[in-house]
């Protein structure tokens, strides 16, 4: 595999494993990601799979998903009041 970097195309992971959360709807509505041979991981969106995939490191991504877990994230998607 070539040197990845933030904004290439997600098509140029070649042997990457793309997945996606059980709760993604069937309209295609998701984000996928996939380990990196170094460790790092990508993100692309599944609407344009051949678009480009952003780039983090292993920290980013656990400090994403323990945010995700606590909460700090869920005004994101609720409705305004």
């Amino acid at each position: 595999m070539r040197r990845t970097y933030n904004g290439m195309a997600a098509t140029e992971l070649q042997g990457v494993v793309w997945c996606k959360s059980r709760r993604s709807n069937s309209q295609g509505t998701c984000v996928e990601l996939a380990k990196l041979p170094d460790g790092d991981v990508a993100v692309r969106n599944s609407r344009f799979p051949e678009g480009p995939a952003l780039i983090y490191t292993r920290a980013e991504i656990e400090a994403l998903l323990l945010g995700v877990k606590d909460g700090e994230f869920d005004h994101l998607v609720r409705p305004a009041t």
